[in-house]
């Protein structure tokens, strides 16, 4: 029996891993699925040759909304959630659809500024809110649905990556994890290292230029968003693609750096293992590195080396010690951040 909002009962509860395992395993699966489960997007086959591209993700109040986070600022992060993943496979979105669900006692200004924010999040990213639903609910719930079209041939999967590819990311991490050790746990930090840290929270951006600058070059051999987390997305294209990674470096931000040292934390640990960062985590052959560099830098970003595909199924970090094992951990709903 289903409990009520806020009741777990007496039952240990699943993890979303294990649930998106039983729910795959009880679905018919489409006859030449274009991407198979497991992508950042789905994908049907339309006349033509082209794809329909598919995505949707949820946010939930409780989970993904900091008390200090307006509603504006929420549901536009609904939005970028969901265009990260568009950024990953290279793929413009045209249409946002969103089913919202609400808590009783939301003022008309509320309202207002979840339509605010749904619209500017649509439309920072060239797309466009043509729908949707709305029912009461016991917490915020913001469900967004976002549709494109590709060619088939340039859509970026997972499952492309080589021994010896280059792995690289558009960005710095750990500054989701810092702002949130700031904004849940009472850490400090100067007010300049917090207003950095804190507005990757509350103002996260999509790659989506990057993913499409590189889609249209099509030297990515594999590449995923990074939302649950850096050490998990390597394993996630690992796992995909059949390689292991070892890394040279961890691209840590310079404000974790100063707040881990301020605080006696581990930088290494939040940049790798921190979530809700949406940079992209990609591969790239050897010879074509220069190509996918230019590519970025020409749209205003940047792509930064920080290992290699190499045989097997783990990631390693290469110290001056020897090699460390990364371990495969990340954001998870239905369990504590990490």
């Amino acid at each position: 029996m289903v409990q009520p909002c806020g009741h777990m009962g007496n039952r240990r509860p699943l993890t979303e891993r294990r649930i998106i395992d039983i729910i795959i395993g009880r679905l018919e699966r489409m006859p030449d699925m274009p991407v198979g489960f497991g992508d950042d997007v789905s994908a049907c086959a339309l006349k033509g040759g082209d794809l329909a591209i598919l995505k949707t993700d949820m946010l939930v109040g409780k989970t993904d909304v900091p008390k200090s986070m307006s509603l504006r600022q929420a549901a536009r992060k609904a939005v970028v959630m969901n265009v990260s993943d568009f950024a990953a496979k290279g793929v413009q979105p045209v249409t946002v659809l969103v089913s919202l669900g609400l808590p009783q006692g939301l003022s008309e200004r509320d309202v207002e500024e979840i339509g605010d924010g749904l619209n500017a999040g649509a439309r920072e990213y060239g797309a466009f809110v043509v729908g949707g639903d709305t029912g009461e609910a016991c917490d915020l719930v913001v469900s967004v649905s976002v549709f494109g079209v590709a060619q088939r041939q340039k859509l970026m999967l997972r499952s492309g990556a080589s021994s010896g590819d280059i792995v690289a990311v558009t960005g710095l991490f750990g500054k989701t994890s810092a702002a949130l050790k700031i904004l849940l746990e009472g850490f400090d930090a100067s007010q300049e290292v917090r207003d950095v840290l804190v507005e990757s929270v509350m103002v996260p951006r999509a790659r989506l230029k990057e993913g499409l600058a590189l889609a249209e070059t099509g030297v990515v051999t594999a590449a995923i968003d990074s939302s649950d987390g850096l050490a998990w997305s390597l394993y996630e294209i690992s796992r995909a693609s059949g390689v292991g990674f070892l890394l040279e470096r961890v691209p840590v931000a310079g404000e974790v750096e100063v707040f881990a040292v301020a605080n006696k934390l581990d930088a290494f640990g939040m940049a790798l293992y921190g979530g809700e960062e949406y940079e992209l985590v990609l591969t790239v052959r050897p010879h074509l590195w220069s190509e996918a560099v230019e590519a970025v830098e020409r749209v205003g970003g940047r792509l930064l080396r920080i290992g290699r595909a190499v045989a097997g199924n783990r990631v390693f970090l290469e110290t001056r010690g020897g090699r460390r094992a990364v371990e495969r951990r990340g954001y998870e709903h239905f369990k504590a951040k990490v």
